[in-house]
């Protein structure tokens, strides 16, 4: 049995083509991996087996790694070697208080 988190977001009925489709996030350790899955169903399913059906898809994929899928990681900047940060304040009074630099 499969034990990541797993998250339905924006189930829906798609009736043009007769099936439920969901954004599935499945947790994994630090990975966080999201798939757009989509079961053929009639709209007199219930929203569990809808939902239970959706998460086998996500699950079988994310184990065989197959398809398409989001991977979402967090970024954070880095600073640059040698250079500090900026800051806008001290730069403006630099340029008013360098020499021969008086208004008239």
């Amino acid at each position: 049995m499969y034990t990541c988190p797993i998250q339905l977001s924006d189930v829906r009925y798609n009736a043009s083509s007769s099936s439920f489709e969901a954004l599935v996030t499945v947790h994994d350790n630090s990975t966080v991996r999201r798939y757009a899955c989509a079961i053929n169903a009639p709209i007199s399913m219930t929203f569990e087996d809808a939902a239970k059906g959706l998460a086998r898809q996500a699950i079988r994929r994310h184990q065989h790694r197959g398809g398409l899928f989001s991977n979402a990681a967090c970024h954070a900047p880095k600073q640059r070697a040698g250079r500090p940060g900026f800051d806008p304040l001290r730069w403006l009074e630099s340029i008013v208080t360098r020499p021969g630099r008086k208004a008239a």
